[in-house]
C-alpha cells in the first residue's frame, strides 16, 4: 500500500483497506503522514484535529473515523517542504556559521561572493 491509497480512500473512494488477517496494511499506514497530509484543507482540519488528540487509538481505527468522517471530495496539494538554499551549506562551512548567521550573510553575500567561496572550498578540499 502506498500513501496514495490511503489518501484515495479516505478522500473518495470510501474503500476500506483494512483486513483482519493482513497485519502488513496496518503496519504501513502512518497516522502522521496522513494527518498531515489531511491538515492543509479548511474542511478536513477539524477531523485531523480529532484524530490526533487520540493518539492511543491503533491504525485501523484511526483511519475508519477519517474515512467515515471526511466528506467525499478530491483533495489535492503539493507537501510544503522548506526550501533548501544550496548556498547556505557553503556559507555555513566557509564562515563556521550557525543556520541562522549563514541565512543572514546570504542576504549580503553576491552571487560573485559565493562563486569565489566555492571556489575557494574546493581548491581546499584538493
Amino acid at each position: 500500500m502506498k500513501l496514495s491509497d490511503f489518501l484515495t480512500a479516505i478522500n473518495h473512494s470510501k474503500e476500506p483497506l483494512f483486513n483482519t488477517e493482513d497485519e502488513q496494511i496496518e503496519k504501513e499506514y502512518t497516522p502522521f503522514v496522513i494527518n498531515r497530509c489531511l491538515s492543509y484543507f479548511p474542511d478536513t482540519i477539524f477531523q485531523v484535529n480529532e484524530i490526533n488528540r487520540m493518539p492511543h487509538l491503533d491504525s485501523g481505527l484511526q483511519f475508519d473515523y477519517l474515512r467515515h468522517s471526511v466528506r467525499k471530495r478530491k483533495r489535492y496539494s503539493k507537501w510544503l517542504k522548506n526550501e533548501k538554499i544550496q548556498e547556505l551549506d557553503l556559507v555555513k562551512e566557509f564562515f563556521d556559521y550557525s543556520n541562522q548567521k549563514a541565512k543572514e550573510a546570504l542576504s549580503i553575500l553576491s552571487k560573485k561572493d559565493i562563486e569565489e567561496i566555492r571556489e575557494l572550498l574546493t581548491d581546499n578540499q584538493k
